[in-house]
């Protein structure tokens, strides 16, 4: 019985270690990168130095991403800022008074002389403040994934950085105006149409910062 256990728990180790080197999810566009189509006609021109299919003429052609398979640089430059303040305040008071001055010739004399006052006050006061702030910049090179039919280009891109023990992925993904393309075959992310930006990592760093399985177990279950 205890080699089944060891067994299990060792399964179990192993298992958890295996999620943990496995590459974070994304939620930006797929795939990640895409390979240039070939021509369909291609004109055979054997021993000549001109070859129609594979030129591409550097005095005279546009170098900005257009086709599937080319890349562009994305030139991050988010920076957000978000700030809110709210308050409230209500106030209610109410006054009452009853008295008794003369009652003559009937059983209630002996409230003759009876007062009842009564005072109610309610108050409330509120605040709330908010605020929120963003800086993310850098460069990330991507991949024409997808040419839609407008014309704009569905963009995808991945960078992997391995320090010691921890992988740092930085990916982004947007549609692209071809006009918003300068000359450099460089947009801003500013300018990126559904864009989705991701900095992510792996590794013991980045687990340190996270709360373990069964503490998060305790966190949902536990009703105080």
């Amino acid at each position: 019985m205890s080699n089944v256990l060891y067994t299990v728990m060792a399964a179990l180790v192993i298992g958890l270690q295996g999620c943990a080197l496995m590459t974070p999810k994304t939620s930006v566009h797929q795939p990640m990168s895409a390979r240039s189509i070939k021509a369909l006609a291609v004109t055979d021109n054997h021993g000549a130095i001109y070859q129609p299919d594979s030129h591409r003429p550097m005095m005279f052609d546009d170098w900005r991403a257009r086709f599937v398979g080319d890349t562009l640089t994305v030139m991050i430059e988010e920076k957000t800022s978000a700030s809110k303040n709210s308050s409230s305040k209500a106030e209610k008071g109410g006054s009452t008074k009853f008295g008794v001055d003369a009652v003559t010739g009937l059983p209630l004399s002996s409230l003759q002389g009876a007062g009842i006052e009564a005072n109610s006050e309610h108050s409330f006061e509120g605040k709330g403040d908010a605020a929120s702030n963003n800086l993310f910049t850098g460069n990330l090179t991507v991949t024409v994934v997808e040419v839609l039919h407008n014309g704009y280009l569905l963009v995808s891109g991945e960078k992997q950085v391995t320090i010691n023990h921890g992988t740092e992925f930085i990916r982004f993904s947007g549609v692209v105006n071809p006009l918003h393309v300068n000359a450099t075959n460089t947009v801003s992310s500013t300018k990126v149409a559904d864009a989705r930006i991701e900095y992510v990592g792996t590794g013991y760093v980045d687990e340190a910062q996270n709360m373990g399985w069964l503490a998060r177990f305790f966190m949902t279950v536990w009703p105080f």
